[in-house]
């Protein structure tokens, strides 16, 4: 059975915006999701994140999948590159940034915390050698990532990319509580 991890966005919750209408439409008797809240949403810290997927996480092997949001997606890239493991099945990430526009980081606080994700580097190799399947999808008026980060994630991770029309963040703060474009890209991964 595959087991596919949910990690929900900066701010939000395992219930917001798409996150329980995929976890309906990939749930079968082939495939478990588990969604489930961060520690302290409002202000996610690294460590605390990448220590609360471990704990959350039970087995990882080729059967294991994983589903980021925004910093979630750094969350997994994270603990992905502190496991000793061969191969995990494939990442799916939505609207991920290793860099923020003016917009995200405009107020202290919000600088402050987003300053480690942004400057503490990721071991993109180790991530590559334990899958060949990373996917993600980008909007082209997301108001918090700029387009060029499809090209880092392409040229860091090899990842297979798509950009949708005017989804913004594709959060629930843009009205997105469906998006066709998440599921295929979820099929494609788990099918591949």
């Amino acid at each position: 059975m595959n087991r596919i991890y949910i990690v929900h966005c900066w701010g939000g919750t395992k219930e917001d915006g798409w996150y329980p209408w995929l976890d309906k439409k990939i749930s079968n008797m082939d495939n478990e999701v588990i969604r489930f809240n961060m520690p302290n949403t409002a202000n996610p810290i690294i460590n605390d994140w990448v220590e609360t997927l471990d704990s959350i996480v039970d087995k990882i092997d080729e059967h294991t999948f994983f589903i980021g949001h925004s910093i979630g997606c750094q969350t997994i890239m994270r603990y992905l590159e502190t496991k000793n493991v061969k191969k995990i099945g494939g990442i799916l990430f939505v609207a991920p940034w290793l860099d923020l526009l003016p917009k995200a980081i405009e107020d202290e606080k919000s600088y402050n915390i987003a300053y480690p994700w942004i400057n503490t580097p990721i071991d993109f190799n180790k991530i590559k050698r334990i899958t060949n399947n990373i996917n993600c999808i980008f909007s082209n008026d997301d108001y918090f990532v700029s387009l060029e980060q499809e090209k880092e994630f392409r040229d860091k991770l090899d990842a297979d990319t798509i950009i949708v029309s005017n989804k913004g963040h594709i959060s629930q703060d843009d009205n997105v509580y469906e998006l066709q474009e998440i599921l295929d890209l979820s099929k494609k991964m788990l099918d591949k």
